[in-house]
Order: structure tokens, then C-alpha cells, then sequence
């Protein structure tokens, strides 16, 4: 496998490192693409497959992992399974983009691991773990033990930031957008034209 740069960007469920990797990908100076992972989990509210994940069941998941499909994948939680399949990296690097990632800390260490000259690798650090909490229960997407269980691997999560290549702290969101596209830009070798008068849209 060879092809253009990864940008990986990692985080605890509730950091967002979902809206800054949208923001992004909206910046068609920066050539990017969304490499869709994998996952044996239910679709939530509107997903699509395809668009949000390629949706399979675990039997399937594992199917694949016997048939080494995978770049990465990891077990979350019992008999949920995220991943990056090697066929969707080769497919966005032979439309010449570079591909972003919005996965799990693990996936993206092992990423960072495998393509270490051609990987970025971003932690995006939440204000504090209660903060994350207070944002995974406005979405209202999950149940109470479900939002408990994230929460206490967030603070496994946390510790591994200093792996990364460097950290983004979400604080505030217009300042790590912009902190975030200033990053990918020099990394790809491009040039953000009037950087300060630029508005970032939430």
C-alpha cells in the first residue's frame, strides 16, 4: 500500500474530533478524504451505511479479521468492533487524496505504527472528563451505562495522548478548528490564504 499522507485525529468519545474532522474536510485546499470505518455496532438515528460506517454484523466483522482485511481494528466493547479496512485506504489513495481518520485511540496508534512516515497523528484533548460526561448525555443518543462505560475509558484514553505526534486541546472550538486546519495544511504542504480574517463555521 502506497499513496498520499494520513491524518489520523484520535480521541475520547465527546472531544470533538468529529466537527473539526468535518470542518476539514469542507477545505478543499487540503485534498482530503474520509476513510469510513467498519464497525459490528447498530446504526444510530440517521447513520448510513457507507457514508458513517460500513455496518456489518460480528460474524461478519470477524469473518474479515480472519481474512486480513483490516489496517486496524480493535474490540471496544464485548462483540463491538470498529475498523479500517485496507480496500477503503487504497481506494481514496487511487483518487489521489489524502485520507483523514476519525477513529479510536488504538486504531490510530496502529495506524501511526504501520505508516509512520506518511501519518499525522492527532490527539484532540477534551476540557476535562466530566466536561466529556455533560456532552455525551446532550446527545442524547446512548443510555446511562453506555455513557458511563465511554466515560471510563476516557480516562484510559486520556493517557495515551503523549503517543501522538501532538495534541489539540478542544477548549474552545473556533480556536481548535483553527488550530486544526493550520496543522493539516503544513503537514500536506499547502498555503491558508488571509489566515486571520478566514471565518470558521461550527
Amino acid at each position: 500500500m502506497e499513496g498520499g499522507k494520513l491524518i489520523i485525529f484520535s480521541a475520547p468519545s465527546g472531544s470533538g474530533k468529529t466537527t473539526i474532522v468535518r470542518h476539514l474536510l469542507k477545505q478543499p485546499e487540503l485534498n482530503l478524504a474520509f476513510s469510513v470505518s467498519a464497525t459490528s455496532r447498530e446504526p444510530r438515528g440517521a447513520e448510513k451505511d457507507g457514508q458513517h460506517y460500513y455496518f456489518m454484523t460480528t460474524d461478519e466483522f470477524k469473518k474479515h479479521i480472519k481474512d486480513e482485511d483490516f489496517l486496524e481494528w480493535e474490540e471496544v466493547y464485548r462483540d463491538c468492533f470498529y475498523g479500517t479496512l485496507k480496500s477503503e485506504v487504497e481506494r481514496l489513495w487511487s483518487e489521489g487524496k489524502n485520507v483523514i481518520f476519525d477513529i479510536d485511540v488504538v486504531g490510530g496508534l496502529r495506524i501511526k505504527k504501520k505508516f509512520p512516515k506518511e501519518t499525522l497523528a492527532v490527539f484532540v484533548k477534551p476540557p476535562s472528563v466530566d466536561e466529556l460526561k455533560i456532552r455525551l448525555k446532550k446527545r442524547s443518543t446512548e443510555s446511562e451505562d453506555k455513557i458511563n462505560m465511554r466515560v471510563a475509558k476516557a480516562s484510559v484514553e486520556m493517557a495515551t495522548a503523549p503517543q501522538f505526534d501532538t495534541i489539540i486541546k478542544n477548549y474552545d472550538l473556533d480556536t481548535a478548528l483553527k488550530e486544526a486546519h493550520q496543522l493539516v495544511a503544513d503537514y500536506v504542504g499547502v498555503n491558508i490564504v488571509d489566515e486571520k480574517n478566514k471565518k470558521y463555521n461550527r
